[in-house]
């Protein structure tokens, strides 16, 4: 069985994905994954995946390039020189699922799975409803690929995982914390005057602390390190060496973004600084010890927003320097009495 799993969105999506695909790995002779090019790093370090295809939905990507008619034939080429079996399209629960769908009967896929609520017509063979609102992205990926037939290898326990750097260039500064101050979508970090005060607070009580982000981040790390001794990381690792520094760190303390499911993938306690701009159940860190902070019940809860149109960012303004060392402290030791 030759079958082909699309996840076209950022690396903390496609970490997400992790035990469907090894459910669909057990289960098939090849798996390939399209990813879009914000997930790519994390679909080529997923265990149980064959190849990648890295093709851009424009209506999936947050900042798409034009549609381009060439780039569509050359994806539905692609896809037909594989000679797919089935096709399984993985979506959060506010993504559609069809235009991919179109893009595989163009290129000849015989039987095709997604969950859909909207008519599909004759895109779909495996129509996949009723999945609750109140579930974990894990759990909904899961779901579909039961749906299409396949089941978690046994002794799967349905973590997440993920391939690491060998060598972690900063080994020598263990034990250490790691703040992660960026997100993807800003209204899904903490304030970065909290998390400067954050890091200032930890560097008084003598902990190492390493501030990590992406090259586009450098001058929010140092803003964020500040005047302290802590590294400022951002834009120095690759995806693979990240996943390592933070697998070696005592804990993480970021927002909602795809350094959360690296923890969660290699299995470092989280202090979640989760806006509740979508729903936690959903997209929380995954089967780790973790403490969640932010009004999870404010009003405007599930606005979707990418930039908060308040200034105090109210839902995680309410989080102080004291909630998050408290919180630490208690994902560190004892991990037991940590949320799971």
């Amino acid at each position: 069985m030759n079958v082909l799993a699309i996840r076209q969105d950022n690396n903390g999506d496609v970490l997400l994905m992790g035990p469907a695909l090894r459910a669909l790995a057990s289960g098939a002779t090849r798996v390939t994954l399209v990813c879009g090019p914000s997930g790519h790093a994390a679909a080529t370090a997923l265990p149980g995946i064959d190849d990648v295809i890295v093709f851009e939905a424009a209506w999936i990507e947050a900042n798409p390039t034009p549609v381009e008619l060439g780039a569509i034939e050359t994806f539905v080429r692609r896809v037909a020189e594989l000679r797919i079996d089935e096709a399984l399209i993985f979506t959060s629960f506010h993504q559609s699922p069809l235009p991919t769908a179109l893009l595989l009967r163009m290129a000849g896929v015989p039987r095709i799975a997604a969950i859909s609520d909207d008519y599909p017509g004759a895109l779909l063979d495996v129509r996949h409803r009723g999945v609750p609102d109140d579930l974990h992205e894990v759990e909904r990926a899961l779901s579909l690929a039961r749906a299409a037939g396949y089941e978690p290898p046994p002794h799967d326990e349905g973590r997440l995982a993920m391939r690491v750097a060998e060598r972690n260039p900063l080994a020598h500064r263990a034990p250490y914390l790691v703040v992660h101050p960026g997100a993807t979508v800003p209204a899904r970090a903490w304030d970065p005057r909290a998390n400067r005060a954050l890091v200032a607070a930890l560097a008084a009580r003598g902990e190492t602390v390493i501030v990590t982000g992406g090259a586009g981040e450098r001058e929010l790390c140092a803003y964020v390190a500040g005047e302290t001794l802590a590294v400022n990381l951002a834009g120095e690792t690759d995806f693979t060496t990240l996943a390592r520094v933070i697998a070696d760190a005592d804990a993480l303390i970021v927002g909602n973004t795809g350094a959360a499911h690296v923890a969660a993938a290699v299995g470092t306690p989280v202090v979640s600084l989760f806006p509740p701009t979508i729903p936690a159940v959903r997209f929380r860190p995954w089967m780790v010890p973790h403490v969640l902070l932010g009004d999870q019940e404010i009003v405007c809860r599930g606005c979707r927003a990418r930039v908060c149109p308040f200034e105090s960012q109210p839902c995680l303004g309410v989080v102080t320097v004291d909630d998050v060392v408290r919180a630490l402290d208690s994902v560190r030791a004892p991990r037991e009495a940590a949320v799971v």
